[in-house]
Order: C-alpha cells, then sequence, then structure tokens
C-alpha cells in the first residue's frame, strides 16, 4: 500500500469549484419551470453541464491534490466518461424537477440521481488511474454512495422546497458539500497500490495535461458564476443614476361586449378568463361578460398584468385567488369573493408556474 498525502491548497480550491458550480446551476435554473418548452430544455441543459462538470473538475482539481510517492497518469477516454456521465445524471435530475410536478418524491428522486451521479462519476474517473491502482471494498462504496445521497437529497430540497434566493444559497453550500464530502470520504476509505498494468482504453495524461483541461474548465465555470452572480447580488439602482420612467401607454382595459355596445374592464378586477371557441367570458365579482378577445390574445396581452395561463381553457389572476388545493398530479385555485366562479381546474403543466405565483 502506498503512503499519500493531500496538498492542501488544491483541496480548499475544490471545495470553491463545487460551490461555484452549485451556485450558477441552481440559480440559472430559477423560474426555468415558467419558460417555454424549448427555452427550459436550453436552461437545463446548460445547468446540467455546469453542475455535472463542476463535480467532474472538483474531483479532478482534488487528485491534482493527490501526492503519491510514484508518478502516475490518467485514461483520457475513461476520464471523459466521468465526465459525461456526471452532466448526464445531473442533466435527469433537472428534467425531473423542471418536467414533472414538484413533489417530495420528485425532490427526493431527484437528489438520490444527483448522488448517485457523483458516486458514479467518482469511481469511473479514479478507474481511469494507470501505474497506480485505486483499492476499496463493497462497504467503502456503500458508506460513500449513502454521504453522497444523504447530502445530494438534501441540497435539492433546500434549493427546491422555496425558489428564493435563500434557499438556493443553502442548497449550494449542501451540494459543494455533498461533492466534496463524498470525494474525501471515499478518497479516505481507498488505498493505492502500484501496478504495472496500463490496460489503457483510450492516449495518457498526465498531471501537466490534466491541469491544462481542468483550469480551462474551472475558468469557465468561474465565468459563468461571475455572470450568475452579478444578478443576483445586484445592488438596488441608484435614483440619481435611474432615468425618468416614460409614461405608461394608454390601455383602454379589457373590452366586453353588452346590448350592442363595447365597454372596458380594469385587469385588476378581473377574477378569471374562460375560453369560449374564438372567444372569451370575463368574471367580474357575480357578472360574467362576453370579451371579443381569443384567451391566446388575453394571455399575450395581460401577462405584464400578472394573468396566468392556469387550463387550456382558463387565465387566472392570482391577486383574486383565495385558496389553492393540490390534488396528485394537478391542482384547483378557488375565488372566495367571485360569485360568477367559484373555481379553476390547474392542469400539470401549469402547476408549477401557478404555485410559484401564489408562492406555495
Amino acid at each position: 500500500m502506498l503512503d499519500y498525502s493531500h496538498n492542501a491548497w488544491l483541496v480548499a480550491a475544490s471545495l470553491a469549484v463545487a460551490l461555484m458550480a452549485g451556485f450558477t446551476g441552481l440559480y440559472l435554473t430559477h423560474g426555468a419551470s415558467s419558460q417555454d418548452t424549448q427555452r427550459r430544455k436550453f436552461t437545463v441543459a446548460l445547468a446540467a453541464v455546469i453542475l455535472g462538470g463542476g463535480i467532474w473538475s472538483m474531483h479532478f482539481v482534488a487528485m491534482l491534490g493527490l501526492q503519491l510517492p510514484i508518478l502516475f497518469y490518467y485514461d483520457a477516454l475513461i476520464t471523459l466518461i466521468s465526465a459525461l456521465v456526471a452532466i448526464l445524471m445531473v442533466g435527469l435530475a433537472l428534467l425531473l424537477l423542471h418536467f414533472r410536478p414538484r413533489t417530495m418524491r420528485t425532490i427526493v428522486a431527484a437528489g438520490v440521481i444527483v448522488g448517485l451521479g457523483i458516486v458514479v462519476m467518482h469511481y469511473v474517473g479514479m478507474a481511469g488511474m494507470e501505474l497506480c491502482r485505486p483499492v476499496y471494498t463493497f462497504w467503502d462504496v456503500a458508506f460513500a454512495t449513502l454521504a453522497s445521497v444523504v447530502l445530494s437529497t438534501l441540497a435539492i430540497w433546500a434549493a427546491y422546497d422555496k425558489r428564493t434566493q435563500r434557499n438556493i444559497l443553502l442548497g449550494t453550500v449542501c451540494f459543494g458539500l455533498a461533492v466534496f464530502t463524498m470525494h474525501f470520504v471515499a478518497t479516505g476509505l481507498t488505498d493505492f497500490i502500484a501496478s504495472e498494468d496500463a490496460g489503457r482504453a483510450g492516449p495518457a495524461l498526465n498531471n501537466q495535461v490534466l491541469a491544462m483541461g481542468v483550469t480551462v474548465a474551472v475558468f469557465m465555470i468561474c465565468g459563468a458564476f461571475l455572470l450568475t452572480g452579478i444578478s443576483f447580488f445586484a445592488p438596488d439602482p441608484d435614483p440619481v443614476d435611474t432615468p425618468m420612467p416614460k409614461p405608461a401607454a394608454f390601455r383602454a382595459g379589457v373590452p366586453y361586449e353588452r346590448e350592442g355596445q363595447t365597454f372596458f374592464a380594469e385587469p385588476d378586477k378581473i377574477a378569471a378568463i374562460r375560453a369560449e371557441g374564438h372567444y372569451t367570458v370575463l368574471y367580474i365579482g357575480a357578472e360574467k361578460l362576453f370579451c371579443p378577445w381569443s384567451i391566446t390574445v388575453a394571455e399575450s396581452r395581460l401577462k405584464q398584468d400578472g394573468f396566468l395561463r392556469a387550463h387550456r381553457s382558463y387565465l387566472v389572476n392570482p391577486t383574486h385567488v383565495s385558496s389553492f388545493e393540490r390534488h396528485k398530479d394537478n391542482g384547483t385555485c378557488y375565488f372566495g369573493g367571485v360569485d360568477a366562479l367559484t373555481k379553476v381546474p390547474v392542469s400539470r403543466t401549469r402547476l408549477t408556474a401557478i404555485r410559484d405565483a401564489l408562492g406555495v
């Protein structure tokens, strides 16, 4: 068995990399569930690359700090596979969180997937070592897996239970600690022995070449961290430097017809809008009013007033919702002060956006 130690500076750097990647990926997905499908897919893919790449970068920054009494190198193909495994498994977890109803079961499943992704990435990366073979037992792997899954689930729960800045910061700390703790717990339970059998699947990477690749990856993570952090910690604008707002364009309101005349309703008085063929019905108090707008036109024109599509046939004004009920994979909005309409169904695909608007 070979004696080994770690460079303290690179240990600290590996933790910093995990924290920066965690913050960037978790904050990047903030509000992603309210985006259209194509943009949401792009956001999830980008966050998966950052979080998975952060796991990989943290591992190899720490491995660069591993000091052994012999020279060793890495198999390039296996090293690449370890990065792709981390990205794909984190991506799967994010797809569950942003394309499925966000229940506790979904959060736990995503946390387990991320935890397993960290473990698989670690041991695949270690398998790429040449001229030096890591040795560990089943129970060593099981203990490291348990630590990774528990901490990763805690990180996902902290970041996704409520999508506030405080939760994102707490999730960042938990994610960074999950990656960092799993690596050093697993490494602490691993022994290293010299091996003359290279058995390469791809070209060799020595520490100098690996260090250049890891440096590029860390540089990109740092850049993404700065770009996202500048908006997260942006100060309130200075009133002296803030230009005077332009006067708002005149808006007559939402048209409705009665006895051959067209009237206009103030958007904040409307509780909900229901599709009626190519037209819509406005619900205001005890009144149901015929509107010549289609549901698509109403949605685009009233988006700035906070109206949200709750169902393919309904728009709701969250300020009029008196209570909300969550079902298995959908929900119901109730309107206590609207006699004309007591409740509106919330479809599965709209559930997350409605819950975010209502703060539940």
